[in-house]
């Protein structure tokens, strides 16, 4: 079994374990900072966004005031992520059955992993290659763990798709697009991201094996919505749940693009947790065929190369 990464969990990230953004100036416990540690600010920008530097200082874990570099950061998650789909998805989940999802021609298997709360309690949440604090040990709780795994034909056509649709339906914009294609999706709101800037070639700019990075952190709980909500719908008081996912889209050796995803959730609010474990199967099941069937509508609704007439539309 793979050592448990700090980041990639259930257990929230606070404000003070993101890396600095002119919407957080709060004041921050220092983490084994560097002393020769520079944070990386956008002094000009607009309060929502920030824009930071992978090379550099950004090599450094954490600035002077205690809060990760977005390179390190940013590495972390990806490298965490990578493992937990490669390794432990692969290794330590049980498979189930496969199922359908049209109008997706390939079969969705599903399958399933609990990391127990004792598990949790043993992740060394400091001495980690990005530390962070847990402010709350009550959050270390067990993760149920739902993922799927489908191989889909690399071409474009009824039932399938290119690897490029794949990722611009997944990658590209990824939180507007899934409220396009989910029906569960009422809103989809953007409150701060880190614009990532490497001042460098794409040649050049591939950090530590990635490319085309961006972060964003949404947050839906601070009021807003109840006074500015375009519907009554937006306007309602939300429950705070907890909900981590990880996606990988690989195209493999015999052009077969293999997509895996696994999540675990809480929706906290009335609903106990065995009733909501009956539920995420299905639901992961059926986003399959929901990214088919949108993908078809993308190239019904455009004449010609609909993803290079859509790309070059929102360039």
């Amino acid at each position: 079994m793979a050592i448990l990464g700090n980041l990639v969990r259930l257990t929230p990230l606070t404000l003070d374990n993101l890396p600095a953004h002119p919407s957080l100036e709060i004041s921050v416990p220092r983490l084994r900072a560097r002393p020769n540690s520079q944070a990386s600010r956008n002094e000009s920008g607009a309060p929502q966004k920030t824009t930071q530097r992978l090379n550099g200082s950004e090599t450094d874990t954490l600035d002077v005031n205690g809060r990760p570099n977005i390179g390190p950061f940013i590495k972390e998650i990806l490298d965490q992520a990578v493992t937990f789909s490669d390794d432990t998805v692969q290794n330590d989940f049980t498979p189930g059955s496969e199922k359908s999802s049209k109008p997706s021609s390939a079969k969705v298997q599903l399958l399933r992993h609990e990391i127990t709360e004792d598990q949790i309690s043993q992740i060394d949440w400091i001495n980690s290659k990005v530390p962070r604090r847990i402010v709350d040990r009550n959050l270390e709780t067990n993760e149920t763990w739902f993922a799927r795994r489908s191989r889909h034909v690399n071409r474009q056509e009824h039932g399938t798709a290119a690897f490029a649709e794949f990722d611009y339906g997944l990658r590209v914009s990824h939180s507007e697009h899934e409220g396009e294609y989910t029906p569960d999706v009422f809103d989809t709101y953007k409150v701060m991201d880190w614009a990532v800037n490497d001042d460098s070639s794409e040649e050049e700019s591939n950090f530590a094996g990635y490319r085309n990075i961006t972060m964003s952190k949404a947050f839906y709980s601070n009021g807003r919505n109840i006074r500015e909500g375009g519907s009554a719908l937006k306007r309602k008081k939300p429950v705070l749940g907890v909900y981590t996912s990880i996606e990988r889209c690989v195209l493999r050796a015999d052009n077969q693009i293999e997509w895996t995803m696994a999540t675990a959730s809480n929706a906290r609010g009335w609903l106990p947790m065995w009733a909501q474990k009956m539920g995420v199967p299905g639901a992961v099941v059926k986003d399959v065929g929901l990214l088919m069937k949108w993908i078809e509508g993308k190239r019904a609704e455009t004449t010609g190369n609909w993803l290079a007439r859509t790309l070059s539309k929102d360039t």
